[in-house]
């Protein structure tokens, strides 16, 4: 019994030694006693609202210094538009520290995603990314829409033109619109060569003012087929006929 009692006591001692830090640490008791004075966050801030920021952190460190959760605070700011990664850490003795970096886009990707440079896909606002190229195509295969469009780029800017959107079929069919409006059938595998080639002679395609390129087809070993669309003639203006 002297035994029994002895444990029971040990119990109650560690009981009313435990009871008090885990209080403290989930905030539920003295909270005001070490309180979370200073928010310092950080980042570039180019798409990110920084106060934005402020107001996803805020309420979670209202019970104090050590009831402050690191994770849950880095899952709320991480799951802000454009944020890509996020580092939290506690100072003492009032002090939480926010540093965040943001994602860089390189292209739409279908209506409400974007691309990094990265390769990462990620939710963006509505109607952002605005000038920027869209890609269409199977998610894990990011990357090789990437590269082929900073390989036709190049390609046709000297002509005044840019690659709206870079689209890779299912069956790894290439197809690229233009921001003139052509569109440019390029085929499977490795289509460089062959854009290489039509950007060479598109010069002399648009050289007629009597008719546009509509449609490329770069399909063909030794050519490509085009599709014409007539251009009407320019009306003359009142008072010059």
């Amino acid at each position: 019994m002297n035994a029994l009692l002895r444990i029971a006591a040990w119990i109650l001692a560690i009981g009313l030694v435990a009871l008090p830090v885990v209080a403290v640490l989930n905030g539920w008791i003295a909270g005001e006693r070490w309180p979370m004075r200073r928010l310092a966050v950080t980042g570039e801030f180019r798409q990110v609202d920084e106060a934005a920021v402020r107001e996803a952190v805020l309420p979670m460190v209202r019970d104090g210094f050590f009831a402050v959760d690191l994770d849950q605070v880095r899952a709320a700011v991480a799951a802000l538009p454009w944020v890509e990664k996020v580092e939290v850490r506690k100072r003492w003795p009032d002090r939480l520290e926010v540093s965040l970096s943001e994602h860089t886009p390189v292209a739409r990707w279908g209506e409400d995603r974007m691309l990094s440079e990265d390769g990462e896909l990620f939710a963006a606002p509505e109607g952002a990314g605005a000038g920027l190229p869209r890609f269409e195509g199977p998610e894990d295969r990011a990357s090789e829409l990437m590269s082929l469009h900073s390989l036709a780029r190049p390609l046709f800017l000297p002509l005044g033109l840019k690659v709206d959107v870079v689209r890779l079929s299912a069956r790894g069919s290439w197809t690229l619109l233009l921001d003139d409006g052509t569109e440019i059938e390029a085929g499977r595998g490795d289509p460089q060569s062959r854009l290489a080639r039509f950007a060479r002679m598109l010069p002399q395609l648009r050289a007629d003012p009597a008719r546009r390129v509509v449609r490329a087809d770069l399909r063909y070993t030794n050519g490509f087929a085009i599709v014409w669309q007539d251009v009407p003639a320019p009306t003359p203006q009142e008072g010059n006929t």
